[in-house]
């Protein structure tokens, strides 16, 4: 993804880039940002949705499976909406960015086969999963459903290898500006790979537990206490709460990895203009001007997070050649969106100890309103969080495409009215999503119409006289 941008970045594009290069990167932007929602209902929702099928099966607990069998509905949904999206950005990646494509597809291209393996996996399961309800005794169609859970993973681990090959390329030779060599396995499993995958793994889980507990969340606020909703909000929330203080651990590590393999990276994120020791951690602040303005000072708080010591040696942007030095406004954007996407973590840290110790001590939800209106908004707050994290991946990265090998403004095409095209890409995802929120309205409206007890027979049971099937399906 070559390089994540704001509208504003483009007062800091020097007039020898191309014309393509703002609205190429505006376009990736959009399209990137967009996509990346739909990623964690691929990875986690779809674990969600087992986990109640099989507590509805070994507890015959007709609740759970309504749940269950309601939720693969919305999987198939955005499964759907996830593959227009993404179509969209593997075009992109060509039209847009014919150098990266051009010179080094051969080793580039290899996570994204891999991910069209895994999507179509993923495509033919979802499809027998669905379809399976009232059609597959229950062990038998849910195991249907661990194929759909696990080529979501591999679709989103080779995606994120193709990432971080850009952030730390490898498993290639060059000569003559031409790859001559791929070694495949260095490809995808690149110095990048290991802490960047564990880091958006667990940001699925949180992000998709947190939502599908807001969901719950609000329509508990709205009066509705019953059984349906409590489970609705307690599996989610009990998996976003379980994987919140693994992901604070691993993004702790994943930034010490990058202070060590990406200093340009580090130096934006920590907004450190000069080359020194004792480095303070500046919260907040704008950085202009060759300094962050602003912002709360922990005395050498950098340093002692980056290697323990306070004399820990930070290299600061200065150290970057001028004509590839990030301007002062990219800085600021990386600098800020990672205050945010920490900021937000930690807010979730605090709700999910709070449900953790209201569940240790009753084996019960919290019972505060304030819990609950928590719980409402933990949703949006970790989609924001996770956009944040992509903005400092990607914004991080620049100027270059792959780090130390193509520049992002060779990398742009320079035929054509990009503008134009992201006009239509514009339009587009906005029919898309408003069309999948259409969508998402008229099954709940449905589900509410018909309530728990208009579906008590299913999933697992005999089918109504209108139906045709047998009683009890078939295996």
């Amino acid at each position: 993804m070559p390089g994540l941008s704001l509208v504003a970045l483009g007062a800091s594009l020097v007039p020898a880039d191309p014309a393509q290069l703002l609205p190429a990167r505006e376009q990736m932007a959009f399209t990137l940002g967009f996509h990346i929602i739909l990623v964690p209902f691929g990875v986690a929702f779809t674990f969600l949705m087992l986990i109640s099928n099989a507590r509805g099966i070994r507890r015959n607990d007709e609740t759970a499976l309504l749940l269950a069998r309601r939720w693969s509905q919305v999987a198939a949904v955005l499964f759907a909406v996830g593959a227009v999206s993404g179509t969209v950005l593997s075009f992109e990646l060509g039209l847009l960015w014919p150098r990266l494509m051009g010179t080094y597809g051969a080793a580039f291209g290899i996570p994204f086969a891999i991910e069209g393996l895994f999507f179509f996996l993923e495509a033919i399961f979802v499809a027998i999963y669905v379809y399976g309800w009232q059609r597959m005794r229950p062990w038998p169609h849910f195991w249907t459903g661990v194929p759909v859970v696990l080529s979501g993973v591999g679709g989103t681990l080779s995606v994120v290898a193709a990432n971080a090959w850009m952030n730390q390329p490898g498993g290639f030779t060059m000569r003559d500006g031409k790859i001559v060599q791929v070694r495949p396995l260095e490809v995808i499993f690149n110095g990048a790979f290991w802490f960047e995958a564990i880091h958006m793994l667990l940001a699925a889980y949180m992000v998709a537990g947190f939502v599908v507990a807001g969901v719950y969340a609000v329509g508990m606020l709205r009066g509705r206490r019953d059984r349906y909703h409590r489970l609705g909000l307690v599996i989610p929330l009990t998996v976003a709460a379980l994987a919140t203080p693994v992901q604070i651990f691993v993004g702790d590590v994943v930034a010490r990895e990058v202070f060590r393999n990406e200093p340009a990276k580090f130096a934006a994120i920590e907004a450190v203009p000069t080359t020194g020791t004792h480095v303070p951690e500046v919260l907040g602040g704008y950085y202009a001007n060759g300094e962050v303005h602003g912002g709360i000072r922990v005395p050498s708080g950098a340093s002692l997070l980056a290697g323990y010591s306070p004399s820990t040696r930070i290299q600061g942007l200065d150290a970057i050649p001028p004509e590839l030095r990030p301007p002062d406004r990219l800085v600021a954007i990386v600098h800020l969106s990672f205050d945010v996407m920490v900021g937000i973590g930690t807010a979730l840290l605090a709700l999910s100890a709070w449900y953790a110790l209201a569940w240790w001590r009753r084996r019960d939800l919290p019972r505060s309103r304030w819990f609950l209106r928590a719980t409402a908004v933990s949703g949006v707050l970790a989609v924001v969080a996770l956009e944040a994290g992509w903005v400092v991946t990607e914004v991080g990265r620049q100027p270059w495409t792959v780090v130390g090998h193509l520049l992002t403004r060779d990398a742009v095409t320079t035929s054509g009215n990009v503008w134009l095209f992201f006009a239509a890409t514009v339009a587009l995802y906005t029919a898309v999503g408003a069309t999948t929120v259409y969508v998402l309205r008229l099954l709940r409206r449905r589900w509410r119409d018909q309530g728990g007890a208009a579906e008590a027979d299913v999933p697992y049971g005999p089918p109504r006289a209108s139906e045709s099937a047998p009683a009890g399906g078939q295996a």
